[in-house]
Order: C-alpha cells, then sequence, then structure tokens
C-alpha cells in the first residue's frame, strides 16, 4: 500500500481512538456489560475502533444496550474529529516544528530499522521526518489495519451515526484536544525505545488481530487483560497509568453520576478500559455497584 499523504489527516484522526486503547465467566458472549444500582442500569460496551466489514453483524448484546439505552457515552466527540480547524491543530501539535527530526531524535538502531520497515509502503522516510513518534507510530498501525481490511467504521462510529439518526443523546468524556495531548507524549523523551518496542509489536500484527476481534466478539475479559492490559502494564507502566488508570479514573464521577437519574445509559469505550483490576467494571464493582456481563 502506497502512502497518501493528502488522507493521512483524516484518517489519523480516526485511528486516535485506537491507539488510545481496548473477572467474568468465560461462556460469556460478548464485551457488554450491565451495571445497577437499585432500578438505575447502566450499560458499559466494550469497543473496537476499526473492524472490517465481515465483523458486522455486531454480537446481538450490543442492539440490546442500545436499544434500552437513552443516553450514550463515548470517549471523545466523533463529529469533533472531522472538524478542519482540528484537524489542522492535531498536524501543528504532532509534527516537529523547532528543527527536530526522527533522524535527530532517535538513535542508529531505530533510525535504521524504522527505514526498512517503512519501504514496504512505499514511503520514503523524507515524508515522515517531521512526525513525532506517538503520529508516526499511529500511522504505521492504521497503514497495516487498512491494508487487512479494516475500516474506521468501529463500534463507536457505528453506533454513534446511529444514535444521530434515532435522536438519542451523545456525550463524550473528553474532548479532541486532550486525545491528541496523549499521542503528542507517547515515547518523549525514549523516542527509540518507544519506536523499536512499536515495530517490534507489528511484526505480530496478523496474529494479534484475530485475537483481538476474537476475544472481543466472545467477551473473554481474562483474555484482554492478558493481550492488552498487562502487556502495558508490564513494558510501558507510564503509558499504563496515563492511558487508562487516570482516565479511567476521571470518567467515574460521570459514569456514577448516571445512576441518579431516570434514565438508562450506554458508555462505549475501547475495551481496554472496562477489564482488569484498574477497569472500569472492577472500579464499579469496588464501589458497591452490581455488575454482572450479558
Amino acid at each position: 500500500m502506497l502512502f497518501k499523504p493528502g488522507n493521512s489527516a483524516s484518517q489519523l484522526f480516526t485511528f486516535l481512538l485506537l491507539v488510545l486503547f481496548c473477572a467474568s465467566q468465560s461462556s460469556a458472549q460478548s464485551s457488554v456489560w450491565l451495571a445497577s444500582k437499585g432500578d438505575n442500569k447502566v450499560y458499559l460496551g466494550g469497543t473496537i475502533h476499526m473492524l472490517r466489514a465481515d465483523d458486522y453483524p455486531l454480537p446481538s448484546e450490543y442492539e440490546i444496550a442500545y436499544s434500552a439505552s437513552d443516553n450514550l457515552y463515548f470517549e471523545i466527540d466523533i463529529d469533533s474529529m472531522n472538524d478542519p480547524a482540528g484537524q489542522l491543530g492535531m498536524l501543528q501539535r504532532l509534527m516537529y516544528t523547532d528543527g527536530r527530526t526522527l533522524q535527530t531524535v532517535l538513535n542508529n538502531e531505530a533510525y535504521e530499522t524504522l527505514t526498512a520497515y517503512v519501504e514496504k509502503f512505499g514511503m520514503p522516510m523524507l515524508m515522515l521526518q517531521n512526525m513525532k513518534p506517538g503520529m508516526l507510530m499511529s500511522t504505521l498501525e492504521l497503514l497495516e489495519f487498512q491494508s487487512r481490511g479494516f475500516t474506521p467504521d468501529g463500534v463507536d462510529v457505528h453506533f454513534h451515526e446511529r444514535a444521530k439518526i434515532d435522536g438519542k443523546t451523545i456525550n463524550a468524556f473528553e474532548t479532541l484536544d486532550v486525545q491528541i495531548g496523549f499521542v503528542e507524549a507517547m515515547g518523549e523523551g525514549e523516542e527509540s525505545e518507544y519506536v523499536l518496542l512499536s515495530l517490534k509489536d507489528l511484526e505480530k500484527i496478523d496474529s494479534d488481530i484475530e485475537s483481538m476481534v476474537s476475544i472481543w466478539r466472545n467477551g473473554r475479559s481474562s483474555d484482554l487483560v492478558d493481550l492488552f492490559v498487562d502487556e502495558m502494564e508490564e513494558n510501558t507502566p507510564g503509558v499504563y497509568q496515563s492511558l487508562l488508570v487516570d482516565r479511567n479514573n476521571k470518567w467515574m464521577p460521570t459514569i456514577e453520576a448516571m445512576f441518579n437519574d431516570a434514565d438508562t445509559e450506554l458508555v462505549l469505550v475501547g475495551v481496554a478500559h472496562l477489564v482488569g483490576e484498574d477497569g472500569l467494571v472492577e472500579l464499579l464493582r469496588n464501589r458497591g455497584y452490581q455488575v454482572e456481563q450479558i
């Protein structure tokens, strides 16, 4: 696949959700949970932000949760990703503008490994030199996913578009500016280590993709923890803290407030936010809410 610079900004925007990733019975049928407090209910749906056409229809539990809900909460306002001003701001923040380039911030091993890797996409390094590591690796991961038939029409976009048509209330936990900040900070100060580790992960993308989709569809929480959460916590504890732990804790007051009204909400966030000891499911259970996987 050839790199198309004219499309990179909008494609990367959609993919930002993917990089800002992902104790239940293994026989569960989907990555959907129902949390309750008395008669008040909140559905929690784990999402994958890019899917293939043949990954649809989604597991029926998502339809159950959507149909029962009045309000939907996403990680970000998806419409804001199509705002030209936002796209320009993203490019300004995710590109070097101070004279640095990838060649100056990466050591020889990382730069040579990266150069060899991008050759298969027909991309000269000159086109990538000004990208900060977070944007660089997001772009490469996006190209890998697209080459395997994945599109931005993932779970989030699917239900976001339906909610607009059906007149359901749409909310977001974070602004676009906040999420761009996460990508901007990726690998900062450890650029070479970050790029080498990310490229190593891309080498096993075929097996990881199939495992990710299968585990997600079947709601195998313990496997999701093994695949995403444990590896992130072990290899990049700082990223784990900032991308999962801190954000989950910031979202909890908003989620708990949902139990105080008469409406039913559906929270749709990356599935990695739901599972594990720091996931939203366990955080809710620890605060006395009843949570069951459906």
